[in-house]
């Protein structure tokens, strides 16, 4: 077959073909042996690839420029603060160069200082570097990099003055005594926050913002539960700003009411209230911060209630508040294995909830609940019967860790294998993961067999075990 692409004539190319191809073998190496790879691991290994193929045929790539850092971009096109390539490059009043999101970012945080030299700053107007801006953007054109805009970087729109002045208009009416006004601002600062991003930005950027969104709900007086429907919604909306899910986490008021909400309020705002604990979550120290608090509990209650609008909502904030390993010791605390185990028993979120067990199955304490909540017969059964490859992998890892830790099971598990052969087949047609757990179980039921009853016909192993 004929080869295509440039690569045989041109040294330039095959150099960074080969570098390219290095990466990608190392990335994909992570995501076949390490069964905890992210999904940030899969997109490098994409954008490797697409880099690939777009040297192969002299073609721009529009793939990340992280990817096209470690190809000897020189030192002045990187932003002293995110070391990555400057896509909108700055001059600070320091006379120092950075990349705009980054630099406003740090001035935004109430920064008067230059990062780099710690000189303060007469003035905090930043002035596009021209000279640098066009070097970059020759540079990556010799080398078919495609710079992103500043939308595909997830820059936000500025905001404008209209937009700030109506702002402060809406919170300062939410501070009224009247509560239709209350309630008026309260509800266009929702639509707000759901349609504009720059709504989202202007609650990063003032202190007592969320504190003035929540006062209505936190004063004593008569609960309205259409006011408390449109604060926690716009607490959800203005989460899913990056930037703004550690203020929002850390102002104290925020997750005592939404505990509060998922408790007491319409379905929809109890769902919302789960929606906005899920999506603070995304970020590492906010996990910890939630799970402290107690959030855990009252997930779970809403999860025992069944109620199929919040179901999803509550699911996805347990699966990732339980990533941490001391939130999977409070959630086996607060009952969440006798709760998750009834719903999938009862065929209700099987998917979601499997996927809940099998993390908190690297927790002792939760693992030995699944056995006393009767959780290895339903598993098996699941990893028997379903069609679902994802579905019958997390309930042979979660089988694999009651085998670790609760020998009273091995019998159950010994005569499902006996009689239908259910490990034995997830071994040898599971995906990489379930191969590697039903083959724990089995070279280990191989040793009890052995070291009990070798020559007892009556205790042998299912044929297809062999």
């Amino acid at each position: 077959m004929a080869k295509t692409g440039v690569l045989s004539s041109d040294p330039t190319a095959r150099a960074r073909a080969a570098e390219l191809k290095k990466e990608l073998q190392r990335l994909v190496k992570t995501i076949v042996d390490d069964e905890d790879y992210s999904l940030h691991t899969i997109d490098q290994a994409k954008d490797a690839l697409s880099a690939l193929r777009a040297v192969k045929f002299n073609k721009r790539s529009t793939s990340s420029l992280k990817l096209y850092e470690p190809l000897s971009c020189p030192d002045e096109f990187i932003c002293p603060l995110s070391e990555k390539l400057m896509g909108d490059p700055v001059i600070l009043a320091s006379g120092q160069t950075y990349d705009r999101p980054f630099i406003q970012k740090w001035l935004k945080a109430g920064n008067r200082t230059c990062p780099r030299t710690q000189q303060v700053l007469s003035h905090t107007v930043l002035t596009p570097n021209r000279l640098i801006n066009e070097m970059i953007s020759q540079w990556c054109e010799s080398r078919g990099i495609e710079l992103q805009t500043p939308v595909q970087r997830g820059v936000e729109v500025g905001v404008t003055e209209a937009e700030r002045h109506r702002f402060f208009s809406l919170l300062d009416k939410l501070s009224a005594a009247a509560l239709p006004q209350q309630k008026e601002a309260a509800k266009e600062l929702r639509l707000l926050t759901k349609n504009m991003p720059s709504f989202r930005v202007l609650f990063g950027e003032s202190m007592d913002a969320i504190p003035r969104l929540l006062a209505p709900l936190s004063r004593s007086g008569v609960f309205h539960t259409d006011l408390q429907e449109d604060v926690i919604t716009t607490l959800l909306n203005l989460s899913i700003h990056e930037s703004n899910k550690k203020l929002v986490a850390e102002t104290p008021m925020v997750i005592p009411l939404l505990m509060e909400a998922l408790r007491n309020g319409s379905i929809e705002t109890r769902s919302n209230a789960a929606a906005a604990l899920f999506t603070l979550s995304a970020l590492e120290s906010n996990k910890e911060l939630i799970g402290k608090s107690g959030a855990l509990k009252p997930l779970m209650e809403l999860l025992d209630e069944g109620h199929p609008l919040a179901m999803k909502d509550v699911a996805s904030a347990i699966f990732s508040l339980c990533i941490p390993h001391e939130n999977k010791a409070r959630a086996a605390r607060d009952g969440v294995i006798r709760v998750i185990l009834t719903k999938i028993m009862d065929g209700v979120l099987v998917n979601e909830l499997l996927a809940i067990l099998a993390m908190l199955s690297t927790h002792h304490g939760a693992v030995n609940e699944m056995g006393e909540f009767g959780g290895v017969p339903c598993l098996l059964r699941i990893a028997r019967e379903s069609t679902c490859e994802r579905n019958k992998e997390n309930c042979i890892a979660i089988l694999h860790a009651v085998w670790l830790n609760d020998r009273t099971k091995w019998k159950a598990i010994r005569e499902e294998e006996s009689a239908h052969g259910t490990i034995s087949k997830l071994a040898q047609d599971g995906t990489c993961r379930a191969k590697r757990k039903a083959n724990g179980i089995l070279d280990r039921l191989r040793r009890l067999l052995i070291s009990t009853t070798p020559h007892d016909p009556s205790e042998s192993m299912h044929p297809n075990a062999s």
